[in-house]
């Protein structure tokens, strides 16, 4: 396993009446934070937040292209970013002790934060189609370049993690600085991820580093 320490590049927040950053996604212009009772639509360049749409939003968030799905209470929510409308509605499957959420190959990815798994579930049903097993707690969930990262949070200790799906065996950490933990995660698709830091309020934007 490849391990060096993390390079926190921007932090945003706290941010006015946010007390804990959950799930984080990327819309390809705006990061988006579940903060409990709504998700918060950030501009990435200079922080400020630019709109809210009011909807569960407890655990992780993911955008499939065009809409946003996000895990609150034991239920995973399709929304239309424009509207703010919720267009469907289906179980999760930690039942309420779900964390991250991703978007990839047509699929949903959940994170369960103390089963340490990660589950590929259909976006229709909510049916389970596999599970990888994770050594850690499991925060937020992402793909990048084909490869799935997860975050961690155990104690004071937090790192983001690329795996093999189909092992789960880590092939690379990148650890947080001392105290700082990983929330929700997300990648722009390029060369940083989002990470939410939960009770701290912030976001932080974290180098990915190129790959061999």
């Amino acid at each position: 396993m490849k391990r060096s320490k993390a390079t926190v590049l921007r932090e945003f927040g706290p941010f006015t009446g946010v007390e804990h950053v959950h799930g984080v996604t990327y819309d390809g212009k705006q990061v988006w934070m579940a903060v409990g009772n709504s998700v918060v639509a950030l501009d990435p360049g200079n922080g400020k937040t630019l709109r809210t749409i009011d909807v569960p939003a407890h655990a992780g968030t993911a955008f499939d292209g065009q809409h946003i799905y996000q895990i609150g209470d034991d239920r995973i929510r399709k929304i239309d970013p424009q509207t703010g409308r919720i267009l469907a509605t289906i179980p999760a499957p930690g039942g309420g002790g779900d964390s991250g959420l991703a978007w990839a190959e047509g699929s949903l990815w959940v994170g369960q934060y103390r089963e340490r798994k990660i589950h590929q579930i259909d976006p229709q049903t909510g049916a389970v189609l596999r599970t990888i097993d994770s050594n850690r707690f499991v925060t937020g969930v992402t793909w990048v370049d084909g490869s799935l990262w997860h975050g961690t949070w155990e104690g004071d200790e937090g790192s983001l993690r690329r795996i093999d799906a189909q092992t789960g065996e880590v092939l690379e950490q990148l650890d947080m600085p001392a105290g700082v933990g990983v929330s929700g995660l997300e990648s722009d698709g390029g060369e940083q991820f989002f990470c939410g830091g939960g009770t701290s309020g912030k976001l932080r934007v974290v180098r990915r580093p190129p790959r061999d």
